[in-house]
């Protein structure tokens, strides 16, 4: 009996999901600078390079970063490509952002056409059209004159594509020797990446031509389609209704229970991959946010395992307490695809963000607040009288130090 090549791929991303979302929990810990207990943090490092006590303060809700511009090498308008890059975006919007970013970089660099990509959630029976979660026309618009895109996956003639599995944040040489020889040969390719590393550290940048479609690809392709972008909206505006008493600021904290059950999430070598909903309510305390704070968190419904952090912070919400009414089928059906994006957006734009879980939601999370200037990211350690900023912001080591300036 002849085997559907469909059937081939969606069972291999599925396999490449399940491997994705057991490393997000094993390979990575926090990155983190200690700050002492008080009303106004102060943070202390010593740098490695030098000797040199470096000193800053914070406040508790301070004022947004000027916002950063793009300072990759503009990129001149090439000859329409002979041939086709496709892909499937899978898992959530931290790994859509990524993936993107590597077929940009990648069309760019062979002067292919970037077929825009449909969308597979954890369950390869959850699929979605790239315009039910992004919004096409931007993403279409803000590569012109950068690579050649097809919008209908449809109208493409080529045969089937020859599936090609890349490191994310491609090198040109990586290119060289994995897909231009194939490419060349196919003239359709469809890509996989997988992640080495689930942080986003700076690393081998050089603002060639490659590194600057990534750098697009990763700032200024993905926006989230107009009716979902309402939806998170009318959520971040009721959040900040709550806490109007402290001038509408609000803490989203990315804690879901799936992953802190997962096997991997513990301490290990004295570095916490992950906190508990106590863990994180006993930091948030200590670093001196009042019972008043108003808290968001990415768990779709209330669990009894976060009652502690509630006994802390009453004013603490999941997504069923603020979703709009007319919406709460996205939790009662469980489209995972639309929640997620509307978490990483919730996440990307609250006035504080706490990751509960390190991984790369954490890591996009972060590099998105960079670009917008709010870089008031605090991460918990396991150490009982002290809490921590991100030392993608306070080492300013994060990809979008690269990629913004």
């Amino acid at each position: 009996m002849a085997v559907d090549p469909r059937q081939i791929l969606a069972g291999f991303l599925t396999l490449t999901m399940f491997f994705m979302l057991v490393n997000m929990i094993k390979r990575d810990h926090f990155d983190t600078i200690e700050i002492k207990q008080s009303q106004t943090i102060t943070i202390s490092e010593k740098p490695s390079t030098n000797n040199i006590e470096t000193e800053s303060r914070i406040s508790l809700w301070k004022e947004n970063d000027p916002l950063l511009r793009p300072c990759w090498s503009k990129l001149q308008p090439k000859e329409k490509g002979k041939g086709y890059i496709t892909l499937t975006l899978i898992n959530g919007p931290h790994y859509h952002l990524s993936q993107i970013a590597d077929a940009v970089a990648v069309a760019r660099y062979l002067g292919a056409t970037l077929v825009v990509p449909d969308i597979q959630g954890t369950s390869s029976r959850e699929k979605r059209k790239f315009g039910e979660i992004y919004d096409i026309d931007k993403f279409v618009n803000n590569l012109v004159g950068v690579v050649e895109i097809a919008r209908d996956p449809t109208t493409i003639t080529a045969g089937i594509p020859a599936i090609v599995r890349i490191p994310t944040r491609p090198r040109h040489d990586v290119i060289d020797e994995r897909v231009e020889p194939i490419f060349r040969v196919t003239r359709s390719v469809r890509l996989v990446s997988y992640f080495p590393s689930l942080n986003m550290k700076i690393r081998g940048f050089q603002k060639r031509e490659v590194d600057s479609a990534f750098c697009l690809g990763m700032f200024g392709t993905l926006d989230l389609q107009p009716e979902l972008l309402t939806v998170a909206d009318q959520m971040i505006q009721k959040l900040r209704y709550l806490t109007r008493k402290s001038d509408g600021h609000f803490i989203a904290i990315d804690l879901r229970l799936n992953l802190l059950q997962l096997k991997g999430c513990k301490v290990t070598s004295g570095r916490n991959r992950c906190f508990s909903a106590q863990e994180i309510g006993k930091f948030l305390q200590r670093t001196g946010f009042t019972s008043e704070t108003v808290i968001y968190l990415t768990q779709s419904k209330w669990h009894k395992e976060l009652d502690p952090l509630k006994a802390i912070f009453p004013r603490t919400y999941t997504k069923e307490s603020v979703i709009p009414a007319e919406k709460m089928d996205l939790i009662l059906d469980r489209k995972s695809l639309e929640l997620e994006a509307i978490d990483f957006h919730i996440c990307t734009h609250s006035d504080i963000f706490v990751p509960a879980i390190s991984g790369l939601f954490y890591a996009n999370v972060v590099g998105q607040r960079i670009a917008a200037g709010r870089t008031q990211i605090l991460v918990p350690t396991g150490n009982p009288t002290s809490g921590s900023l991100s030392r993608y912001v306070s080492d300013k080591n994060h990809l979008a130090y690269s990629c913004l300036c």
